[in-house]
């Protein structure tokens, strides 16, 4: 059995498991009732809010693919990824982002999203260097995992740093006094994370090119992407009523202040959708937020796993 049937085996293995884990969550689900409530109450303008929402999934994972190309093409030691040793095109690039969705959603704190792209990029590209020599394909998943490290480091960052900046003004939620601790621990994390990015060039320089302009970079990437999920987020919780009393600031506070609180907090697949709807209906103060949380996981989990499909041809 050759190298290339065994990764083509494994890419089946993990799309495989992430649709049975997505029939168990729809065949498990026991809420349908209060959905269906909620979709005949919706009027015209509502309607269009869920539709607008679901339109920018795949504006939001174009976004994620034009950061992992930015990644990908301009922090692999100036080496060329892709057939004929051309850099990884935008196309290529949106091909595993949708595959590594499939692979989150089956790994806790969504840890095989990065290795996953590597997957496909092993079985359909070739990695070479000015003298077109082939490199090992341990080496190629080396170094995607330390531009994923970058990515993600950089989403996290981003997303701590507008929750944080909401909780501390007038935009939304406030942690109580005696919860001063969570400050400490997010002022902490985000301390670390600054100190990888900063010395990221040196750390990851035995795998890859990092320079403080590329993590500037994925960083204003990384904002775009979450002003995206914000954006959705209020829609959603707009078709679906959940929106409460709240003003414009405070849906763009609250909303930052969720997915800081989702992000950070330990899940694991089988628990993220509870946890996303528990979360929306503190912040928003309504039942239905707590289905615009499971909502919005629909749109942007379950629809881009099912959209691979599309994505999947083989680049030969």
């Amino acid at each position: 059995m050759g190298r290339k049937t065994i990764i083509h085996i494994i890419e089946w293995l993990i799309a495989g498991a992430a649709y049975v884990y997505l029939v168990y969550r729809l065949a498990t689900y026991d809420q349908y009732d209060v959905v269906a409530a909620s979709l005949r109450s919706m009027d015209g303008w509502q309607w269009g809010a869920l539709v607008l929402c679901v339109a920018l999934m795949p504006v939001n994972m174009l976004i994620e693919a034009w950061k992992w190309q930015t990644l990908m093409n301009d922090g692999i030691n100036g080496e060329r990824l892709a057939v004929s040793g051309e850099r990884l095109s935008f196309k290529e690039a949106q091909r595993q982002v949708y595959y590594s969705k499939l692979a989150g959603l089956i790994t806790p704190w969504r840890l095989g999203e990065y290795p996953a792209r590597g997957v496909i990029l092993v079985e359909s590209l070739e990695l070479r260097v000015e003298r077109s020599r082939l490199v090992d394909s341990r080496q190629l998943m080396a170094k995607i995992i330390a531009m994923g490290a970058i990515g993600s480091a950089t989403m996290t960052t981003v997303i701590i740093v507008c929750g944080v900046i909401a909780m501390i003004t007038d935009l939304g939620f406030k942690i109580d006094d005696l919860r001063f601790s969570y400050y400490v621990g997010l002022a902490v994390l985000l301390v670390l994370l600054g100190l990888a990015l900063y010395f990221a060039p040196q750390l990851l320089k035995r795998w890859a090119t990092v320079s403080h302009r590329l993590v500037a970079i994925s960083l204003g990437q990384s904002f775009v992407r979450l002003a995206c999920w914000c954006v959705q987020l209020g829609l959603v919780l707009y078709a679906l009523g959940g929106l409460g009393d709240l003003g414009v600031l405070g849906v763009i506070g609250n909303s930052a202040i969720y997915y800081l609180l989702v992000t950070v907090t330990p899940n694991v697949p089988i628990a993220e959708v509870g946890v996303r709807g528990a979360w929306a209906m503190m912040l928003f103060g309504t039942v239905n937020a707590a289905l615009a949380g499971v909502v919005l996981w629909v749109i942007n989990t379950l629809l881009p796993c099912l959209l691979w499909m599309f994505f999947r041809k083989n680049t030969k």
